[in-house]
């Protein structure tokens, strides 16, 4: 560690076991500088909101130098800020303040590719194949007579092909956009640099890492590469060329020591879209310690899918001897007030549903927007009262719905544009905050956000909802302070209700969570009422709803 390593906030090395992590899109939260686009300072003025909100940590999404080809996702300098959205310096202000609030820091880091504009990527396209630059990646020569054809017929997760040429009979492969090669490793210079971010980051003061795309970083393209066809039919369980290897973990490994360096350890946690069986091997005290479980992104609201859910995940964090994580929305899918007032299809998963109403231009005859926005109360509730930590993405304290009229010539998501009539893309559950009723960006900036704000937003500003205490700010708000309060001991007991659409479960202090996933009201066993997520009903627990209480 260097001289300027910040005071850790305090000596628990288990502090993340069960924090409520609050995961901030820089370029969305908040604009201090009035370019349009968020910044570390906008961060930096709303730690008093975080502080009031209640959570434990702030994760922030990329904030590094980027093009923007995937919303920060390609990284042209993993040890700088995007000069856009600030400094270093500002990044060290902002970290000390949120420590000085008693929030801890947790930033990404994107070590499966890098962006296009990566000193490192530039210097492999001014280099010769075979070359030690053009190692640091994958390249392979075409196939052909000159190489004028991909190595393979691979489809890239963003649609379009996998493999894009140089020029000169070599092409490189990205899994993802073209602008974000695929790092290769296999190459030693690669493991030594990203532990060196490791390093660079937990000297300003970062308590954690969050893992993009961490099932994706170890590769076998031994000649030859199987077809997009043979690709799809191996099966991911630890021997498949690009997604879940074995291996990844020998990666990990040389983290967790690199981690281990501070005091306490630096957490970090993968995003891992694995089998759910393999799912632990990335939670473990010798790799990362914690993995997403993103189970409840798919589940739809009904209280058997929640609860088997719930069941598998807490014997899986068993297994790694970490702790379990709960998920209802993030910045890769639509937000969860808007899944909930969507028809339920029983062929299709809630993430899917959502989606397809996207694409279908988000229609409001099909979207029943006050019964969304009491599902996701409800299930906000029971996701707080689950052993384990709860990452919350920025705006669904208010209640956010997804934002469906982006227009065509609007839309930034890579998705969008490679994936034409298949996948509308990611840019409405990204759409800068309200943080005001009036004025032209609702409070997010004095110029014109980079994503449109559409007119709604206004009935959701912070700052409306702030001066209601029926509103769903205030509702987190209580949540959280009530959780810190009760919380205790990573286990729970399922309770009978004899209602198959309700569900209850004590923590061990006699902390009740009893949430009513029918449409009819049910009565409330003995107990003191703490917290519902709506109004009582002559005593009894509407349909969709969610309270806690204490026996």
């Amino acid at each position: 560690m260097n001289d300027s390593v910040q005071t850790p906030l305090n000596i628990d090395p288990d502090w993340w076991r069960q924090a409520v992590v609050y995961q901030i899109y820089p370029r969305s939260f908040s604009d201090q500088d009035g370019n349009g686009i968020g910044d570390l300072v906008g961060i930096t003025l709303k730690v008093p909101y975080l502080k009031e909100l209640g959570v434990d940590a702030a994760w922030l999404s990329p904030f590094y130098p980027s093009a923007l080809a995937d919303g920060g996702y390609d990284v042209a300098d993993y040890r700088d800020v995007d000069p856009k959205i600030g400094t270093l310096e500002d990044f060290d202000v902002m970290a000390k303040t949120l420590h000085d609030a008693g929030i801890k820091l947790i930033v990404d880091i994107v070590p499966n590719h890098s962006s296009d504009r990566h000193e490192w990527f530039i210097e492999a396209l001014n280099s010769p194949k075979g070359s030690a630059a053009r190692d640091r990646y994958i390249f392979r020569d075409g196939t052909g007579t000159n190489g004028e054809n991909p190595p393979t017929d691979w489809v890239s997760v963003f649609g379009g092909r996998a493999w894009e040429p140089v020029g000169d009979g070599q092409w490189y492969l990205h899994i993802f956009a073209p602008e974000q090669p695929d790092l290769n490793w296999e190459n030693s210079e690669v493991h030594e640099d990203f532990k060196k971010t490791l390093r660079f980051w937990s000297d300003r003061g970062v308590d954690g890492f969050r893992v993009d795309v961490a099932h994706g970083m170890a590769k076998d393209l031994t000649e030859p590469l199987p077809s997009e066809a043979q690709l799809q039919e191996i099966p991911k369980e630890g021997n498949h060329p690009i997604w879940d290897r074995d291996e990844v973990h020998n990666i990990f490994e040389e983290w967790r020591e690199v981690l281990n360096e501070y005091d306490p350890p630096r957490t970090a946690v993968a995003e891992a879209w694995v089998e759910t069986h393999r799912r632990p091997a990335y939670a473990r005290s010798t790799g990362l310690g914690q993995a997403f479980n993103f189970d409840l992104l798919s589940s739809r609201f009904n209280a058997q899918e929640f609860r088997n859910i719930v069941a598998l995940n807490l014997e899986l964090a068993k297994k790694s001897g970490s702790s379990s994580t709960w998920v209802l929305s993030n910045h890769d899918v639509v937000r969860h007030a808007t899944r909930y007032g969507l028809p339920i299809d029983a062929e299709k998963t809630n993430e899917q549903v959502g989606r397809e109403w996207l694409l279908a231009g988000g229609p409001e005859d099909q979207l029943d927007r006050e019964l969304g926005a009491r599902r996701a109360r409800a299930a906000t509730l029971f996701e707080l009262a689950l052993p384990g930590s709860a990452y919350l993405y920025q705006g669904e304290e208010l209640g956010l719905h997804e934002v469906a009229d982006i227009s065509d010539d609007q839309r930034q998501d890579p998705t969008f544009f490679r994936s034409p009539g298949i996948n509308i893309g990611r840019d409405g559950c990204r759409v800068p905050l309200p943080w005001e009723a009036l004025g032209d960006a609702f409070g997010f900036s004095d110029a014109k956000p980079h994503l449109p704000q559409p007119h709604w937003f206004a009935q959701y500003a912070a700052d409306i909802q702030d001066a209601d205490p029926t509103s769903t700010l205030n509702l987190y708000r209580a949540a959280l302070r009530l959780r810190t309060e009760l919380q205790t001991d990573e286990e729970l007991e399922w309770l009978e209700t004899g209602n198959d659409k309700v569900l209850a479960f004590r923590r061990p202090n006699g902390w009740v969570n009893i949430t009513n996933f029918g449409n009819n009201p049910v009565d409330l066993s003995d107990g003191d009422v703490l917290l519902t997520s709506s109004p009582l009903r002559e005593g009894q627990l509407d349909g969709a709803s969610t309270a806690w209480m204490k026996k």
